[in-house]
């Protein structure tokens, strides 16, 4: 390691050291001695046989000051066209879940195979619902201290959703900036659940960033969501009235809560005291309910069945953990002390706060979409089919029956065809 790299290393230290919280924020934050490998081509991966039959590059893109935050990306190259095919950026929810999870769970290219994989190792499989049959797509670990990306210093490594989203706009123009035969393919933002609230935002960003001139100048089309968070009142408060729909509270119940709660489910008085109790007796009914897919069964987690979307943690945390796979991927030795599926310290749960290292700033995300009704825009959200049309903006609504919160996970082949056919009736935006 030269001088100079010792004595960013010995600043750092220092600087962790000094902030009691810096631990939680990021698993690690030491500074290589050089960035020059910047992106690779991944030929491999232990537990699939032979070579990858698909193009994956995985990599780092700087961002912030001095480009002290380190995005780490996996890009698949679409199995179609991929010089004209569109491409997408995939948000995982959380936040602060790894990109790794919809690669391996939901979207990607590769899948699971169950019946031969065992915690420490698994096996993988060809996935015939992926994205990538369709669309050229890039999983981002974000932000700092999700998955494999790392800040250098305490201070970039504090985060919030609208320093998510300028980071979202920053990554696309420099990824673009060292990709540029892909500027010309139509763009669309894309993400799941908590990214809700951040994929209109980070679309909006986009779409200013061309009306300042921004240089590259990006072939944005839209965005496409799914099951969003897009209110943290109204989405969380309608759980009470799903769950009476679909009978999983009595009436009795139901009328109780309604009568006495006056409209609040979520965020209640603590005085109102006959609120509280008939809340209570809503949480003794669903607390064995599969929150994710009512459908599934509840997932225990003393003994988790490896179906469990619960176990993804445990299958994810071994193969990420694993020096061989860390290898494969090209992960900078030494930026992560333990991989996790997901940094509980960022994720966001009902009601919780702002912390030393996230600020959950974002309250909503319905100004945003508003602000897209003046654009050019596509949006696709995968919920109720409807379609919606003003001036060159549309928003298409589309449901999956018996799918839980994470469609692709559930229903991968319906989610697949839905994509499919809402990017194809758009394939003539390309040449615009």
């Amino acid at each position: 390691m030269n001088s100079i790299s010792s004595h960013l290393l010995g600043a750092v230290i220092m600087e962790t050291k000094n902030k009691m919280y810096a631990s939680l924020c990021i698993t690690f934050m030491f500074l290589l001695s050089s960035f020059s490998e910047v992106n690779s081509i991944v030929k491999n991966l232990p537990g699939f046989p032979g070579d990858l039959p698909f193009t994956l590059e995985t990599g780092y893109v700087g961002v912030g000051a001095d480009d002290e935050v380190q995005l780490f990306y996996y890009f698949v190259e679409s199995q179609r066209d991929p010089l004209h095919d569109p491409l997408l950026i995939y948000l995982t929810g959380g936040p602060g879940t790894s990109g790794l999870y919809p690669f391996l769970y939901q979207i990607g290219p590769l899948s699971i195979n169950f019946d031969n994989s065992t915690w420490e190792k698994l096996a993988l499989e060809v996935n015939p619902n992926s994205w990538a049959k369709t669309a050229n797509v890039i999983f981002v670990d974000l932000p700092a201290g999700a998955g494999f990306s790392y800040a250098t210093t305490y201070e970039a490594s504090k985060s919030s959703d609208s320093i998510l989203a300028k980071q979202s706009y920053s990554f696309l123009i420099k990824w673009l900036e060292e990709h540029p035969k892909f500027l010309n393919n139509p763009l669309y933002i894309t993400g799941i659940s908590y990214m809700g609230i951040l994929v209109p935002l980070v679309t909006l960003e986009v779409y200013k960033g061309n009306e300042r001139g921004d240089q590259p100048q990006l072939n944005i089309k839209g965005c496409m969501i799914v099951s969003p968070l897009t209110d943290k009142f109204s989405d969380f408060n309608s759980r009470f009235e799903f769950a009476h729909r679909l009978a999983l509270i009595s009436d009795d119940i139901y009328e109780s809560a309604k009568k006495t709660c006056r409209g609040n489910y979520v965020y209640n008085d603590p005085e109102n005291t006959a609120c509280a109790s008939s809340l209570q007796r809503v949480d003794e009914c669903t607390s064995r309910i599969n929150a994710g897919n009512i459908l599934d069964p509840f997932c225990d987690d003393d003994n988790l069945d490896p179906s469990c979307r619960e176990a993804a943690a445990i299958y994810l945390e071994y193969f990420g953990n694993d020096k061989e796979v860390q290898k494969a991927l090209h992960v900078r030795e030494g930026t992560v002390e333990k991989f996790e599926k997901t940094n509980e310290t960022i994720h966001y749960d009902l009601g919780k706060k702002d912390n030393e290292c996230y600020s959950y700033d974002i309250f909503s995300s319905i100004v945003y979409h508003k602000m897209l009704l003046s654009r050019k825009c596509q949006v696709l959200i995968l919920r109720y089919r409807m379609k919606y049309v003003k001036n060159e903006y549309s928003l298409t609504y589309a449901t999956v029956k018996g799918a839980g919160h994470s469609i692709p996970l559930y229903k991968p082949e319906e989610a697949w065809i839905i994509l499919d056919g809402w990017l194809a009736s758009y394939s003539y935006l390309s040449d615009i």
